[in-house]
């Protein structure tokens, strides 16, 4: 009874490991697109809803990483939800906001001006991140070959 359980806590802590790297992999895919997609001649409509499918990706994996008990379903639901609240909280205005909204990190993580084509990008982004846990979680439920039985050598 006691395996099982460890088991299945190395299944946990293997699929979170997992989603760091990829949530990582996202977060520097994302910010080398907006640091240097312009100079690789990249269009701005591509750069721009790029990073924020990539965003919205982010968030799925934010919230896979912290929820990991819960379904890919949930976990999507949970996110589309952060993600249009964070857009519609664009709409709110107060100086202390504007003013973050204008540092680096809060145009990263609150963006400045609403815009319902980034809910389309993120959603987007959130369905990019349920296809990639997918596929991890198909990468590491795979049956490994057991390894080679010790030889037994009489003694």
């Amino acid at each position: 009874m006691d395996m099982p359980s460890r088991q299945m806590t190395r299944t946990d802590s293997t699929t979170r490991i997992v989603r760091a790297g990829l949530w990582l992999s996202i977060v520097a895919t994302g910010l080398a697109l907006r640091k240097f997609g312009p100079g690789l001649g990249l269009s701005f409509p591509l750069v721009k809803y790029g990073g924020s499918v990539l965003w919205g990706t982010m968030v799925f994996f934010s919230v896979a990483i912290a929820a990991s008990g819960q379904s890919r379903w949930r976990i999507g639901l949970i996110s589309i939800s952060i993600a249009v609240g964070v857009e519609l909280f664009r709409l709110v205005h107060a100086p202390w906001l504007d003013a973050f909204r204008l540092t680096l990190a809060g145009a990263l993580l609150l963006g400045r001006v609403f815009s319902p084509w980034n809910m389309l990008a993120y959603g987007c982004g959130i369905m990019l991140g349920t296809g990639l846990d997918r596929l991890a979680g198909s990468a590491l439920a795979k049956p490994r070959p057991a390894p080679p039985a010790a030889a037994h050598s009489p003694s």
